[in-house]
């Protein structure tokens, strides 16, 4: 068996930055447990499979198909920056002649629409609502010691936890904050929660000599196999909808600062749903054999 497979770097415009997420192209049906095999084999937080829907579909013509991601630990049933990457596979490398892609997957269907500058995300918005502290207090002390915690919430879609810190912190603060995920798996095993949200309000940077943003985030997830994921998109389906009520703002420039870091550019929809443009950055191409 021998796959095509793409290594491409999202939400940046700069190789070796960003999230990295594998793709591969499906020519043929797969063995369902070679998805898991390929994706542990990757080691990346995410790994893509694009699958035709009709046996007369063909990558380069064809404006839907079919679309999972895999963790090294399991599947996952929404995955923003893989989505990404596998847009920018078909649209930069496969030279795909539409401008706009629809994948059918676990979350519905998701479309990606091409712009000179990214790509443009077409994702669900899912609500946060307040958590009773009380009920999450061991997981946060786990996560973050004693730090200064100003909001909480939970979003049951996602299933993740959403923490704002103290708007007396600034963006450096979170970037060199020490995050225990270690022991998060002991702590919370009800299945409730599947990834932890670290938020921050956004500041104006100094003189303007430094572009500014709405927000800040880093998100991790062990119990889905990644201690940390550089950048998130299907977390900016929760993120938005938190700092559009917090911000009154509907556009927004969202920083994810992890060591790779990630810009997202987040526009709230009248429907009820969110786009968040990306760059990409296809940093290998080759064949898998297996």
């Amino acid at each position: 068996m021998k796959l095509p497979i793409f290594i491409v770097d999202a939400f940046t415009a700069k190789p070796f930055h960003g999230n990295p997420a594998a793709v591969c192209l499906l020519e043929n049906k797969l063995d369902e447990d070679m998805h898991q095999k390929i994706a542990r084999e990757m080691t990346l937080s995410e790994t893509a499979f694009i699958r035709k829907l009709r046996p007369t579909d063909n990558f380069t013509q064809s404006s839907c198909f079919g679309l999972r991601w895999f963790t090294p630990a399991s599947e996952v049933p929404l995955c923003g920056h893989a989505t990404l990457a596998s847009a920018a596979v078909l649209f930069h490398k496969i030279k795909n002649v539409n401008n706009t892609l629809t994948f059918v997957t676990l979350s519905g269907e998701l479309k990606a629409r091409k712009e000179e500058d990214g790509i443009v995300l077409d994702l669900p918005l899912y609500p946060a609502h307040p958590q009773d502290f009380h009920e999450v207090k061991d997981l946060i002390k786990t996560a973050i010691g004693d730090t200064l915690v100003q909001d909480i919430c939970y979003s049951p879609d996602t299933r993740n936890l959403l923490v704002r810190l103290s708007d007396t912190y600034d963006r450096s603060f979170l970037e060199n904050l020490k995050v225990n995920t270690q022991n998060l798996l002991q702590v919370e095993n009800t299945g409730k929660v599947k990834g932890l949200i670290l938020t921050l309000k956004g500041e104006g940077e100094a003189g303007g000599q430094a572009q500014a943003f709405d927000f800040y985030s880093r998100y991790f997830s062990p119990w889905y196999g990644v201690a940390e994921d550089p950048v998130t998109g299907s977390a900016h389906t929760v993120l938005s909808s938190y700092w559009s009520q917090q911000l009154g703002k509907k556009d927004m420039h969202a920083l994810q600062c992890s060591c790779r870091r990630g810009e997202l550019k987040i526009s709230l929809r009248p429907d009820g749903r969110v786009d968040i443009k990306g760059g990409t950055t296809v940093v290998l191409e080759g064949t898998l054999t297996a």
